[in-house]
């Protein structure tokens, strides 16, 4: 799978947020680049950029090595974008992504649904029938959904999906 910048902005985001994009672009493609290097970069402080490095770094989205300063004594860290691992992620939230698409599209299939005029409540066959054909909201008969334009989109969604 090739990594896109779309698609590696989507799983960074959904893994650790949308705040840590920018310092994924810093990194990617580049190799054991010092943490002060991508805070002047970042415009943010050392301290800052630790703590969000830290964040991929809890999530096995970046590497890091270590190397003693000659002249100060202090230990400085060389940060490295695990691409494998953003792959990997990629992969499996497009996995499930698509197993949630196809149990819905299941469950529309096979399932009659209800709904009040007023659009307040969608209802299945079971619990329509226990509350006798009535919106529980706002009272009013509840009638029979034509879900085939959900289910046309559902399928519509999960080729798309299944062919990237």
């Amino acid at each position: 799978m090739y990594l896109s910048k779309r698609v590696m902005e989507e799983t960074v985001e959904k893994t650790t947020g949308k705040g840590l994009i920018p310092l994924v672009h810093a990194l990617k493609n580049k190799k054991d680049v010092s943490e002060f290097t991508l805070a002047s970069a970042l415009k943010k402080d050392i301290n800052e950029t630790r703590n969000l490095l830290y964040q991929l770094y809890n999530q096995n989205l970046v590497s890091s090595t270590r190397k003693k300063d000659k002249h100060k004594g202090w230990y400085v860290y060389y940060w490295t974008l695990n691409a494998n691992r953003m792959k990997y992620l990629a992969e499996k939230s497009k996995e499930v992504m698509l197993n949630r698409l196809q149990q819905r599209l299941e469950r529309e299939k096979s399932t009659d649904f209800f709904v009040c005029g007023s659009g307040c409540i969608r209802l299945d066959f079971e619990r329509a029938t226990d509350l006798k054909f009535k919106c529980p909201e706002c009272g009013s008969i509840v009638h029979n959904q034509d879900n085939s334009i959900t289910i046309k989109e559902l399928e519509n969604n999960i080729k798309k999906l299944s062919s990237t």
